[in-house]
């Protein structure tokens, strides 16, 4: 296997938050093995620094940086740092995350607010942080961390569920953003046992859902061949792909029996048949205005 194979992002430097345990931990650890210079980011320093020794005493190259993801200027000195100490920085895995479970009717307003910071809020931070550089630099690779619970929906994860789908939304217009300066952004649903979720599931599945199964899926998502706009679901070794779709859909026009036709037509809006993975936003605004049979242009000329 030559050093390209085994190495493929030698020469790249990775910042990895909430990387002190867990899965963060695992990702660290595969992207220094696979070649990159870590920045293990932890809210503890001790946690980030002793992640950090473990990859160095592995061989790779790694650095600790306390700071919160919720604190922009604690963030844009963490990237600061990365360019000084290691060159630039070339991939930013966003994984900082926290829980505050609980029915929506026993959850705190507070708590919610808590967890958009952290996930939504934290992601933001990182990403503007790194943004100009990879711009600059004409390369950029940038991975949200998302989960089933805002993709399809978990009980007692309000809070947790809408920042984790927020990311996507964030993930969608960066990616079409950064397009032109070859920054492509993805996000990962992943399915681990880590401190976050012991007590959720028995043993058995706890074992099976190893963090280090989750993070080879990086590799296809901060390579230089990555796609962008992927939604990639990995647990226990596996490996699938979430997608948001626009059905072809039922045209009823306007008039007073509009809603009773969509009612009565719910089964064609709902028909999955010839589905698309809209490129961009205004996609949908183009599929309604053909179906109502508008033709010429749809935007204004600046």
């Amino acid at each position: 296997m030559s050093n390209q194979q085994s190495q493929p992002l030698a020469g790249r430097v990775a910042i990895v938050t909430g990387a002190g345990g867990g899965l963060g931990r695992s990702h660290a650890h595969y992207l220094a093995g696979k070649g990159a210079s870590v920045v293990v980011n932890d809210l503890s320093d001790d946690s980030a620094s002793a992640v950090a020794e473990e990859i160095r005493a592995a061989g790779g190259k790694a650095m600790g940086f306390a700071a919160s993801v919720t604190e922009f200027e604690a963030v844009e000195a963490m990237v600061a740092k990365a360019r000084q100490d290691l060159g630039s920085v070339d991939i930013l895995v966003n994984n900082a995350g926290i829980l505050r479970d609980k029915s929506f009717a026993k959850m705190d307003l507070a708590d919610f607010r808590l967890v958009i910071e952290v996930h939504l809020m934290g992601s933001t931070n990182c990403c503007k942080a790194v943004w100009e550089t990879m711009r600059q630099q004409a390369y950029g690779r940038i991975v949200m961390t998302s989960s089933s619970s805002g993709l399809f929906g978990n009980f007692g994860q309000a809070n947790y569920g809408a920042a984790k789908m927020a990311v996507v939304g964030l993930m969608q217009t960066l990616a079409i953003e950064g397009a032109k300066y070859n920054i492509r952004v993805n996000s990962l649903a992943p399915t681990a046992a880590t401190p976050m979720t012991k007590g959720l599931m028995v043993d058995g599945a706890l074992a099976a859902l190893d963090p280090a199964l989750v993070s080879p899926g990086l590799l296809a998502l901060v390579g230089e061949d990555a796609p962008t706009r992927a939604i990639m679901c990995a647990g226990a070794g596996n490996f699938a792909a979430s997608h948001v779709t626009l059905t072809e859909g039922f045209y009823a026009g306007g008039g007073e029996d509009a809603g009773a036709q969509v009612v009565a037509n719910w089964d064609r809006v709902m028909d999955r048949t010839g589905e698309i993975v809209p490129e961009y936003g205004f996609k949908q605004a183009e599929c309604e205005l053909e179906r109502a049979g508008f033709t010429g242009p749809i935007f204004e000329r600046g």
